[in-house]
């Protein structure tokens, strides 16, 4: 690990004030470390609280799949079946199409950010995104979709009559032992993300640090939690995981969208864009903000406020990253490859 605190000791003061870094091998305990300060100068703790921004997918997708497993909705259920109400062109697509991100939703609602004011909720974001349409067919490309996980969360709320927040809170935070909340935290609970761009920067609808913003507790990107909160996220999609039934577990870490390709935004769109149900398989991308010694097979999720937790089920080997500075600077893409390289050669060669 020496290499590790090195490189970070190296790099971090370039932009980068600080980050909560962790690993967990095989069945020993998670060893999780924190280097330097947040965005407004606080020191971090490796229990610190961040926003891990879309991590949250992770826990939307496996309280889906928590409803999956008992049977109150299936995986190719039609979205009308649960959302009669939905946009007509949306009606006949799947929930596993919003799960791996190919149900031909753009990235984001229309006009998202111009819609951010002080007084909106979630339950007005929810009702608008009832009403957009697709813009592509389903199972023709991969397009990463905020959309799409906010349509499963109105879902999630439909089945459980319980606000996506405390839905979440009861089918997957509690039952995983996970100290967070899907919303506001308060404020000096949860670190500070510098760098925070857009056009709300400075302003108390900032992004990831406003309490306007987390409150919203948007199902695709408005989880608060720690390191190990992030690591028993993807450990619920681990072989050695009771949290689901073994067949419904292996299904959501294969690949659900072929040969299609896509991603996210140039220069993150990619030939083949592999996806399981919830979790980003690594497949052969480049670039990706993880190493390519980590497996085609290996799974995990990123977060734009500079988060990143990832898996090799082979080897049982997990990783966390939460930065303390957004990562539309590119950070988490320029140095993700090689801090998830060196904790690999400390840890598994």
């Amino acid at each position: 690990m020496d290499a590790l605190t090195q490189y970070i000791d190296t790099h971090t003061p370039s932009g980068l004030p600080g980050m909560v870094i962790g690993y967990q091998y095989g069945y020993d305990e998670a060893v999780i470390g924190a280097y330097g300060v947040d965005g407004a100068h606080k020191p971090l703790h490796r229990d610190t609280l961040f926003p891990v921004a879309s991590l949250t997918k992770l826990a939307t997708a496996l309280a889906i799949l928590t409803l999956v497993d008992k049977g109150r909705l299936t995986l190719d259920d039609t979205i009308a079946t649960h959302l009669p109400d939905i946009h007509p062109e949306m009606a006949t697509r799947h929930i596993r199409h919003l799960l791996c991100h190919t149900s031909g939703y753009a990235l984001d609602l229309p006009n998202k950010d111009g819609r951010y004011a002080l007084g909106l909720t979630w339950s007005a974001l929810a009702a608008e995104c009832m009403r957009v349409a697709p813009v592509a067919p389903a199972e023709t490309t991969v397009q990463y979709s905020n959309l799409g996980y906010g349509i499963l969360g109105i879902i999630i709320e439909r089945i459980t009559d319980m606000p996506c927040s405390q839905a979440l809170y009861s089918l997957v935070l509690q039952p995983l032992g996970i100290t967070g909340v899907l919303g506001d935290p308060g404020a000096d609970a949860v670190a500070t993300i510098a760098d925070v761009r857009g056009s709300h920067r400075g302003t108390a609808l900032e992004t990831f640090n406003s309490p306007f913003w987390r409150s919203l507790a948007l199902p695709w990107g408005g989880l608060c939690t720690n390191a190990a909160g992030a690591l028993a996220l993807i450990d619920a999609f681990m072989p050695h995981s009771n949290f689901l039934r073994p067949a419904l577990r292996l299904e959501a870490t294969q690949l659900q969208t072929g040969q299609l390709g896509g991603g996210f935004m140039a220069p993150l769109l990619w030939p083949q864009s592999p996806w399981g149900l919830g979790p980003e398989l690594r497949g052969t991308k480049t670039p990706h903000w993880i190493a390519t010694c980590f497996p085609a097979d290996s799974f995990g999720h990123s977060g734009s406020s500079g988060m990143l937790v990832w898996a090799d089920p082979n080897q049982l080997f997990r990783i966390v990253m939460l930065g303390a500075r957004a990562a539309d600077g590119g950070w988490l893409l320029r140095h993700g490859p090689k801090i998830s390289a060196l904790l690999w050669q400390a840890i598994v060669e």
